[in-house]
């Protein structure tokens, strides 16, 4: 390969196969012709590396595309700080058409001997004698060798030159000084051979000189202490750490192989810890480690290299376990009996301290004391708590003692620990701690004293005043009675009540009602004090709590309404102002018998009822009184005013009403209008029969007593819907077969038989007749007694009858009449007399003997009807 230089020191070209193998020479550059002192050479392309002779060579395969492959060298002068670039261009060489031989000929090719030695090895730490000579490299073409070389390891950053050289000559490559593995474990030689005129014939040999490892390292630990910790108690085979060492010397080889061993336990006792010899974990031997004969271990380990052998090197450690304190010791008291004393009615006061003993750790939960008071504090009149820090319990009277009561107490008192119990392997359960305290109370002189110390009186409200309401009193403890004690109640209180300054008699000084300013809380909490001879006081609190009364009557809260057509119900809501039981449930009840009978109430929930009016109540304004009963029996009149209007809305009622006769009740004008029409239908119909009576062919006698066969008893009040009923039997006359007969006065009799009753429709549907055509059409022989037989009477005028009442029953807009006519249900039986209505049928056994018996004017309505 030729190198061509164009304007040198800035292009070289290098004509080059369009396949490169790694490794392969490129060509070479004159380097010192462009700059003599060259201190660092590089390429900018990774594909090439450059010596320090020029020589350019390839990193790795290269395939060279139809265009220059270029890249430049740069040289630097770090002292004079000059930079100069070489810009190298790669250009495929033209390819060479193969001369044709014959298959006969022989090619013979020359192949070069390629120097290269196996690598070196230098042991670490060599002794020499150096120079210590470590390969020869030689050329067949070659005389002159240089070298160029590099370290590998953690020392690469210190200055490895002059470690090594090569005789220029002989190829020999020496070291000069012995060598630290840990520090340049190898070095990479790059050797050179030149002819005496500068060429290189020979590729750039790259050897390796290893530096095999000396055990020179001891092992040594991580740490200069281990520190473990493992709970007492704890059962053999429990971890309790690992100690870890190290070794420089190289990995994986006996130099760094180790071993662990444990060379001594401090206390000198029974081994309690094992450690595994090849990964350095330390676990619990002796089945109980007792926290309270031994609180920590000490152990000196060893680590060797060599797998342990005696020859290897070694280094010690130091490890301290710790034995962690659990609770497996039960607190004890010094003692077990104590006395002490305290005065009567004391509180919130030390009377005495108690101590245990535990064999626990000082501090942790396993000795901290809980002190508990076991027997002889069922009043709750002492408390024992714990001193943190002297772990004593603490006895105090929380509740005042009484001498009188009680002389000395005696309690019971044990002791646990914070922490639960943990027992130790093959150990007894363990037992309470207790002690008995003898308090003896000293007697003092008290004051009296309330019993209760608070009194609750219930006072009903509204009370008279000076109502007593009960008795406070106190008492001497000392003597047990109530002489000489005076009572009062301090200033500043609410002055609902006194007491007497000598009984203790408690009475009311106000009214006291629930509504009024104070008193709404409904109870008032006042001291009373109490003072005996010799001045001492005693305190109690009398509790007055007012209890509902029955005091307000129940009222309905609207009382003004207006009932249209419709008629539907009112509903009447009644309050009071009073508490439960004495407010609802409510009970109304009309007063006015009247208007009961025209109205009616029903009950809708506890405080509501629904008034509504009765089918045939007429319409007007109605003042309907209401009582109104509260659970407690108090009873509330109201007065309800109802306008029953013939109205769809109420806005159409325009007040023409007039008061009733008698009842507080107004006619409407169409109610007034019904009644003339009445009037003037009941004379046309006396009119009527009257000329009927007169107009016959056949001269009639009639005897005073002719009104007396037109008047039957019934009980039917007004024409209703037709019934079949068994009980009303309709009249026919004497010809009618199967009857039978009653006689009255010329013994013309009326025959009463069961038949088919005539209905208003029945009788409208047969046209106008008179009451001759009825008779004559009869077609029985009448016998001359100016008679006629029911049914030609009932013929003749119920039909003109019914229709001057179904006319009457209509106003204006063709609308019957609801004030007029209304139909009636059976009423049954009632007096001998029974009902002067012409329209009923109902048949009675008594004789009409009653007729003979009419007043003057029912004889006046019956003589008008004569024609003599």
């Amino acid at each position: 390969v030729l190198s061509l230089c164009c304007e040198a020191c800035k292009k070289v070209i290098f004509h080059v196969p369009s396949e490169l193998e790694a490794d392969t020479l490129v060509g070479r550059v004159d380097l010192k012709e462009c700059l003599q002192s060259a201190e660092f050479i590089s390429s900018s392309d990774g594909n090439f590396k450059v010596l320090e002779d020029g020589s350019v060579y390839t990193t790795s395969a290269l395939s060279l595309s139809a265009e220059k492959k270029t890249f430049t060298i740069l040289l630097k002068d770090i002292q004079e700080q000059v930079q100069k670039k070489i810009h190298v261009s790669l250009v495929e060489e033209e390819k060479k058409t193969p001369k044709t031989r014959h298959a006969r000929d022989t090619v013979l090719k020359r192949t070069k001997r390629r120097w290269g030695p196996i690598p070196s090895v230098m042991i670490e730490n060599s002794l020499g004698p150096f120079p210590l000579q470590i390969q020869q490299v030689q050329s067949d073409t070659a005389q002159n060798y240089t070298i160029y070389y590099s370290a590998t390891g953690p020392g690469i950053d210190q200055d490895p030159k002059g470690l090594f050289y090569i005789e220029r000559e002989t190829g020999n490559i020496f070291a000069t000084r012995a060598v630290d593995r840990e520090q340049y474990p190898s070095f990479q030689i790059i050797c050179f051979a030149t002819t005496p005129d500068g060429y290189s014939p020979e590729v750039p040999l790259v050897h390796t000189i290893r530096i095999e490892d000396d055990n020179d390292n001891a092992p040594y630990f991580t740490q200069d202490l281990f520190e473990f910790c493992v709970p007492e108690n704890s059962k053999p085979g429990v971890v309790v750490g690992k100690v870890i060492a190290e070794d420089r010397d190289e990995p994986y080889t006996l130099h760094t192989t180790l071993k662990y061993r444990i060379v001594s336990q401090t206390p000198p006792i029974t081994p309690a810890f094992s450690l595994h010899g090849d990964t350095g974990v330390i676990s619990v031997l002796l089945p109980q480690l007792d926290r309270e004969l031994v609180p920590s271990y000490t152990l000196l380990v060893e680590v060797r290299d060599m797998a342990g052998q005696p020859f290897g090197l070694c280094t010690t450690g130091t490890v301290v376990v710790k034995i962690e304190d659990t609770n497996d010791n039960a607190p004890s008291f010094k003692q077990l009996q104590y006395e002490t004393r305290v005065e009567e009615n004391r509180v919130s006061v030390e009377i005495l301290r108690v101590s245990v003993v535990d064999l626990d750790e000082p501090g942790s939960p396993g000795s901290g004391a809980v002190y508990e008071i076991i027997r002889g504090n069922d009043d709750h009149a002492f408390e024992i708590t714990t001193d943190k820090n002297t772990n004593e319990g603490i006895l105090c009277v929380v509740k005042g003692l009484d001498y009188e009561t009680a002389k000395q107490r005696v309690l019971v008192i044990g002791v646990n620990n914070e922490a639960p119990y943990l027992l130790a392997p093959h150990s007894q359960q363990l037992s309470q701690s207790t002690c008995s305290v003898t308090v003896h109370v000293l007697d003092v002189d008290e004051g009296p004293v309330f019993k209760p110390c608070l009194l609750r009186l219930d006072v009903k409200e509204c009370e008279d005043i000076g109502t007593a309401i009960g008795r406070y009193v106190a008492e001497d403890p000392e003597t047990g009675n109530s002489e000489g004690i005076r009572y009062r109640i301090p200033p500043g209180q609410c002055n609902w009540i006194n007491i007497d300054d000598r009984s203790g008699e408690v009475r009311t000084v106000r009214v006291l009602d629930r509504d009024i300013g104070e008193m709404r809380r409904g109870q008032c909490n006042i001291t009373v004090l109490a003072i005996d001879r010799n001045g001492k006081t005693g305190t109690g609190t009398i509790q007055v709590c007012i209890v509902p009364g029955n005091k307000n009557f129940p009222r309905i809260t609207q009382t003004d309404y207006i009932m249209c057509r419709d008629r539907k119900p009112i509903c009447l809501t009644a309050q009071d102002g009073d508490e439960a039981p004495y407010s609802a449930p409510f009970v109304y009840r009309i007063t006015d018998r009247n208007l009961a009978s025209m109205w009616k109430l029903t009950p809708h929930d506890d405080n509501s009822w629904y008034l509504s009016p009765k089918s045939d109540t007429p319409y007007g304004i109605y003042e309907i009184p209401v009582s109104v009963t509260d659970n407690g029996g108090k009873i509330g009149e109201n007065i309800v005013r109802v306008n029953l209007c013939d109205c769809v809305t109420p806005t159409e009622c325009d007040g023409r009403t007039r008061q009733l006769s008698g009842g507080n009740v107004t006619l409407g004008l169409w109610a007034i209008l019904a009644m003339i029409l009445g009037s003037l239908l009941l004379l046309l119909i006396l009119i009527t029969i009257c000329g009927c009576c007169g107009a016959g062919v056949m001269h009639r006698q009639v005897t005073d007593d002719c009104a007396n066969h037109n008047l039957i008893i019934s009980n039917t009040e007004a024409p209703g819907e037709e019934v079949m009923d068994h009980n009303i039997i309709p009249l026919q006359n004497t010809c009618d077969q199967g009857g039978y007969g009653v006689k009255t006065g010329e013994q013309q009799t009326f025959e009463m038989v069961k038949g088919r009753g005539h209905t208003l429709e029945s009788v409208k549907g047969g046209g106008h007749q008179t009451l001759g055509s009825v008779k004559e059409g009869g077609g029985q022989p009448m016998m001359d007694t100016c008679r006629y037989s029911y049914s030609e009477w009932h013929n003749f005028t119920h039909p003109r009858l019914g229709e001057k009442v179904h006319l009457c029953r209509q106003d204006e807009e063709q609308k019957h009449s609801e004030d007029y006519l209304l139909s009636y249900n059976y009423e049954g039986k009632g007096s001998l007399a029974g009902s002067v209505g012409c329209c009923s049928d109902q048949h009675e056994e008594e004789a009409l003997d009653f007729l003979d018996q009419l007043e003057p004017k029912f004889r006046t309505l019956a003589e008008t009807c004569i024609k003599r």
